[in-house]
């Protein structure tokens, strides 16, 4: 998974539990609500999934600025504003939910062994590397230019169950 991606599942499941239109945290509105939304989305990216905050700022329709705002401000916010800390707190358990049902892997050489006993097959001369990141684990995948594609599908296929980052290198 990207992180753009990442980030775009966490917007979804932030608008949904806030009961929000799909696609509101990216609009120009003002409203605190949305405000609050935006920023607890953001942080849960930042602390939870490490993502970066250009592409944060990206998904939001917002400068990346913003996002340093955001979690500089989310003590105080936490503790005097009763709307943020109340979409905080639903978006939080909702996601440590989600997110407590997947799996992830201790070392790298375990994983590379359950990928390619899942289909994902690696060429030692390839062009591209397909870096999967599991927890604290990550492995390297050497593909070609022309594979690239069906060796992500393989590995999105292979850990479904799991809690995993794809970044190509």
């Amino acid at each position: 998974m990207t992180e753009e991606y990442n980030f775009k599942c966490i917007c979804s499941l932030t608008t949904r539990i806030l009961d929000f239109p799909d696609g509101s945290l990216s609009t120009k509105s003002r409203k605190r609500p949305l405000q609050a939304a935006r920023a607890v989305a953001s942080y849960i990216a930042r602390t939870e999934e490490d993502i970066n905050r250009s592409i944060i700022g990206k998904v939001l329709n917002r400068d990346r600025s913003l996002i340093y705002h955001y979690e500089k401000t989310h003590k105080k916010y936490f503790s005097t504003c009763l709307v943020y800390r109340n979409s905080f707190n639903k978006v939080y358990r909702a996601y440590m939910d989600i997110d407590g049902t997947k799996d992830f892997f201790l070392k790298g050489n375990k994983m590379r062994t359950y990928l390619l006993k899942n289909g994902v097959s690696m060429v030692y001369d390839g062009d591209i590397t397909l870096e999967v990141k599991s927890g604290k684990a990550i492995c390297k995948i050497k593909t070609t230019y022309f594979d690239y594609l069906n060796q992500l599908e393989y590995i999105k296929l292979a850990l479904k169950n799991y809690h995993y980052f794809v970044k190509i290198i």
